[in-house]
C-alpha cells in the first residue's frame, strides 16, 4: 500500500477541451454500469427522497446523469426527471433503458459548463463522484447557475468521494478493479500545487483497451459548504452515508445537501 502526496506528472490545469469531453466512451461507461449494484442506487435514491423531502412528482435534474441509473430509479418513483450528460454513449444507453420501461425522462446531451436555457427543478443531484470535474472558476459559475435553477425550498445534492477529508487519509497510488468482464487499473497522483487528483485509467475487456485521464478538483468539506453558500443556498448538511451518519474525517464519501 503506497501513498503519493507529490505530483508525479502534470496535466494542463486549463486544457483546451475539458478532460471529460471524450473520457466516457463505451468501455468506461460499461465498467461503471457493472460496478454499482442496483441496491446501492436504491439506497441513494431513498436518501435523496427522504433527506431532501421530495414531494410527489417533484422535478429533478440529474447532472451529470451518466447512464441514467439515478434518473431511472427516480422516474420509477414518479418524479419528473431531466438527465444531462456530455457522453453520447451514456445518454443513448439511458434513453434506451427508459424507452424499454416506458418511462418518460428528458435525456439530453449537454456540458455542465454550458447548461441549456430554461431549466427549472425542485432538486438537482450530482451523484457518482462527478463533483470537481470543472476548474474552480467554472465550478463557481456552475454553482451560481444551479442556485438560479433550483426552486425556493428545493435542494442540491452532491455525492463527492474526492473531498479532501475522505480522499487524502487513504490515497492509494495504484487501484486495480474489476466489474463484470472489464478490468481497470487506476493510477493516482496528487497535485499539491493545484489541489487536484490526477487519475490515469486503463480499461480492458478481452482484446479491447481504452485509456483516459481524469482531473478532479479536491475541496475540503468547508470549501464545499462555502461554494454553496456563496451561490445563494441557505444551509448545508453533510452526511457520510445513505443512512444519515454525520460526515467525519476519513469517511468514505461526502453526501452534501444544500437547501435553497
Amino acid at each position: 500500500m503506497s501513498q503519493n502526496f507529490s505530483p508525479a506528472w502534470h496535466a494542463p490545469t486549463h486544457p483546451s477541451a475539458p478532460w471529460y469531453t471524450d473520457f466516457f466512451g463505451e468501455l468506461a461507461n460499461a465498467f461503471w454500469r457493472a460496478a454499482v449494484p442496483p441496491e446501492a442506487t436504491e439506497a441513494e435514491v431513498e436518501f435523496l427522497a427522504r433527506t431532501g423531502r421530495l414531494r410527489p412528482g417533484a422535478a429533478v435534474l440529474d447532472l451529470p446523469c451518466g447512464s441514467g441509473r439515478h434518473s431511472l430509479a427516480l422516474a420509477r418513483r414518479g418524479y419528473t426527471v431531466t438527465g444531462l450528460d456530455i457522453s453520447v454513449e451514456a445518454v443513448e444507453h439511458a434513453a434506451g433503458l427508459a424507452a424499454a420501461e416506458g418511462l418518460e425522462i428528458d435525456f439530453r446531451r449537454a456540458d455542465m459548463q454550458r447548461l441549456p436555457d430554461g431549466l427549472r427543478a425542485d432538486a438537482v443531484i450530482c451523484m457518482g463522484n462527478s463533483f470537481g470535474y470543472l476548474t474552480h472558476d467554472d465550478t463557481c459559475s456552475l454553482m451560481s447557475a444551479l442556485g438560479q435553477i433550483i426552486a425556493p425550498d428545493g435542494f442540491l445534492a452532491v455525492d463527492y468521494g474526492a473531498v479532501a477529508e475522505a480522499l487524502l487519509p487513504c490515497l492509494h497510488e495504484d487501484i486495480p478493479m474489476q466489474a463484470g468482464d472489464i478490468e481497470v487499473v487506476a493510477r493516482n497522483s496528487y497535485d499539491t500545487t493545484h489541489s487536484q487528483l490526477l487519475t490515469s485509467y486503463t480499461f480492458r475487456r478481452g482484446n479491447e483497451q481504452a485509456n483516459g485521464t481524469s482531473i478532479q478538483q479536491v475541496y475540503t468539506s468547508a470549501e464545499c459548504a462555502r461554494l454553496c453558500l456563496n451561490a445563494g443556498f441557505s444551509e448545508v448538511e453533510m452526511y457520510a452515508d445513505t443512512e444519515g451518519a454525520p460526515f467525519a474525517l476519513a469517511s468514505s464519501r461526502l453526501l452534501l445537501i444544500a437547501r435553497r
